[in-house]
């Protein structure tokens, strides 16, 4: 039985109306990748792991375990920033949490769902530049292609790219649903 939704948007009918971009096998080799890249990049400290909430713990947590696995430490805490609060198109910078943990002198690895524009992560980045922190990586499952980022923001370790086009799941949701869906989907066009 089904729990019934107060979301207008139906799931199934977006999952029926999608492509699978990338199933579940693809994007864990995907992680296990990412995390050989980070081993060799943090292999002599101990970096401060942090997770954007909420799109990014699926990820963040499948990552963290593919980098502990490879015998590197990392300090957890997470942060919640969003300009989209439900929405599809983003506004300003909202902080629902800051991380706990000071940024003074640590080198600090985001982890994020999906790296589309670039706004978001551009202001969390800046904002662990202005808290002390001697760099932030950013670890993005996805990179939307597409030419409309941030001048000079990159992810440092990129799992897959994505058509430009609206996708969910791992972490990524469509009208705050299916985020929990272990394979990523392209709505058609």
């Amino acid at each position: 039985m089904t729990a019934p939704t107060s979301n207008a948007h139906n799931l199934a009918e977006a999952l029926a109306n999608s492509d699978l971009i990338f199933d579940r096998d693809t994007l864990e080799q995907a992680i296990a990748r990412m995390a050989q890249l980070i081993r060799h990049d943090y292999r002599d400290e101990v970096p401060l792991f942090l997770t954007v909430m909420h799109g990014g713990l699926p990820f963040a947590g499948r990552l963290a375990m593919e980098v502990g696995a490879l015998g590197v430490d990392l300090e957890f805490d997470y942060l919640h920033a969003t300009r989209y609060r439900g929405a599809t198109s983003g506004g300003e910078l909202v902080w629902k949490h800051r991380p706990a943990t000071p940024l003074q002198g640590r080198r600090v690895l985001l982890a994020d769902d999906i790296l589309d524009e670039g706004h978001t992560l551009a202001g969390i980045r800046g904002w662990c530049l202005e808290q002390g922190a001697r760099d932030v990586g950013i670890a993005a499952l996805a990179v939307k292609l597409h030419d409309r980022c941030v001048p000079g923001l990159v992810a440092d370790y990129v799992g897959v790219e994505v058509p430009d086009r609206y996708v969910f799941g791992y972490g990524m949701d469509y009208h705050e649903q299916g985020r929990n869906l272990p394979a990523i989907y392209a709505l058609k066009d």
